[in-house]
């Protein structure tokens, strides 16, 4: 007798329908798995064996063939336990399915027949809407999770029993009902108020231009000015998740299997600060079995990149096709996947080896020959790919001690929304919903210029032999200084702001 039970598994982000073959039949006990199972799904016999018997049902002393198909694809993870056990189950006849309707069923088993959660529940129930099953039989702990596709039923289980029971008719287990408070407002990324940070007048204003347009931004100044502080307070001046973006984020994370147990939604921006011996996978994603990196965690949010100068150029380089595209494809033997990866680059460095260039208290140690080599590190090209360039220079006494507080994080994130409503209804029915992501047949609709203003940028972009990627940086940055002051076409002050943020390009030339 042969069982076909459905179930899924992750490729990506995404999930893929797998059906689970069990049949058992004479011959010496055995139990084998075969169709490209990984070590964690070959190690669930003896977890499914385990857990079948502490669940009061009899293992089979006979031969056990599982099949998963299709058997070309690599599986992985533990959440084929629970659909090889019921398999087994019901090709022995110790339960029969009843239940009407197709069910999908993941979970992972534990020795005693409890149903521990499982990596990627959001994928697979957008698979079971997608492929117009029945219903999701899922862990607990994932019901929360799953629930939050429209349209699925999510059929909670806490063990094997429970999950037999069902599915023989033998009791009914009620549909998850999510829960019904309003998500239209989630809790903005506050870790650090924009208000504690003294004095930077200019960097404060690249941060509020930067987050209102989605800008890319490279911080440099000496230690202790305040280049840290004031990238962790950039994530409270983003506006909230939108329903949308929280379940794109919570399906990413969810499949990088970084999600936790007590939570069903990410419900803040990503904030991913990575150390700097990060490895190229780890930063854009990959391995044997490839999981998101660090640029797909930080997809609707931001990756900070603290002294970039100290990654290693190779790892950098790697940024460039995500800053451009807003996704990564990694290419495996396995296949081809893609990760979302449409974040917020914040970078900060030093200006030179010893950080103290330019500094009008401490007296810079380094050669031309080391100062050359320590900024060759990040190359042209990526440095092109960074829309704003900002000094962050020495806080002086007076600002340190001084009373006066800037402005508050809730204050320019009230601007900052205000400019990103109107981005959103300007790029209404195209692909894109924040200034950073204009192409160049963007820029000539949506970027109005007079004469003077165009002749203005000509001359600057002569003077500073500019690439066409500064020259559409600019525009874009200018369109976003323009929004935030409510204005509908581009002037001449708004370009010459946009010209101080590009500070690392070639000086300008005197003619």
């Amino acid at each position: 007798m042969i069982a076909r039970i459905l179930s899924a598994s992750l490729f990506g982000i995404d999930a893929m329908p797998v059906d689970v073959e069990a049949h058992v039949s004479s011959g010496l006990p055995n139990f084998s798995i075969v169709g490209l199972p990984d070590a964690a799904i070959r190690e669930s016999r003896e977890r499914v064996k385990a857990g079948i018997l502490n669940a009061e049902f009899e293992f089979p002393k006979r031969r056990i063939i599982v099949n998963l198909a299709p058997a070309d694809v690599k599986k992985e993870g533990p959440a084929f336990d629970l659909p090889i056990a019921i398999g087994v189950l019901a090709t022995t006849r110790q339960m029969s399915i009843r239940r009407p309707g197709r069910y999908a069923i993941v979970g992972e088993l534990a020795l005693d027949g409890s149903i521990r959660r499982v990596a990627g529940a959001l994928a697979f129930a957008i698979l079971v809407r997608e492929q117009k099953l029945d219903g999701l039989i899922v862990p607990r702990e994932n019901a929360a999770e799953a629930a939050l596709v429209s349209g699925v039923k999510v059929i909670p289980v806490a063990n094997l029993y429970e999950c037999v029971s069902f599915l023989s008719c033998e009791a009914e287990i009620m549909p998850y009902v999510p829960d019904k408070s309003p998500t239209s407002r989630f809790p903005e990324n506050v870790q650090r108020d924009i208000a504690e940070v003294r004095g930077q007048h200019a960097a404060r204003r690249a941060l509020e231009i930067a987050a209102a347009g989605g800008h890319n931004l490279l911080m440099f100044g000496p230690p202790g000015s305040g280049k840290t502080m004031m990238a962790e307070a950039f994530a409270g001046l983003l506006p909230g998740l939108s329903l949308e973006e929280a379940i794109e984020t919570t399906r990413i994370y969810s499949a990088a299997r970084t999600f936790e147990a007590t939570t069903a939604l990410v419900v803040t921006r990503p904030f991913r600060s990575p150390h700097h011996t990060i490895s190229d996978i780890g930063l854009i994603g990959g391995g044997a079995i490839p999981r998101p990196g660090e640029i797909s965690l930080s997809h609707n949010g931001v990756l900070f990149l603290d002294e970039v100068n100290e990654f290693q150029k190779h790892v950098l380089e790697v940024l460039r096709q995500p800053l451009e595209n807003g996704c990564v494809t990694i290419s495996r033997a396995a296949g081809v996947i893609s990760y979302p990866s449409d974040f917020v680059l914040l970078a900060a460095m030093n200006p030179c080896p010893c950080g103290y260039l330019g500094d009008p208290v401490v007296d810079c140690a380094c050669t031309p020959q080391e100062i050359r080599r320590y900024r060759a590190r990040i190359s042209g090209p990526l440095r092109d790919r960074i829309d704003m360039h900002v000094e962050v220079a020495r806080v002086s006494r007076d600002q340190l001690t001084s009373d006066l507080a800037g402005e508050s994080s809730i204050t320019v994130r009230h601007r900052v929304a205000k400019a990103r409503a109107c981005q959103k209804k300007r790029f209404a029915g195209t692909n894109i919903n924040v200034n950073a992501r204009m192409k160049n047949r963007h820029l000539a609709q949506f970027c109005p210029m007079d004469v003077k203003t165009k002749d203005f940028l000509g001359q600057a972009v002569d003077r500073l032999a500019m690439s066409a990627r500064s020259y559409s940086k600019i525009t874009s940055i200018a369109r976003t200084i323009a929004d935030l002051t409510g204005e509908a076409d581009i002037c001449t002050n708004h370009i010459a702001e946009a010209l101080q943020y590009r500070s690392l390009d070639r000086e300008i030339r005197i003619v």
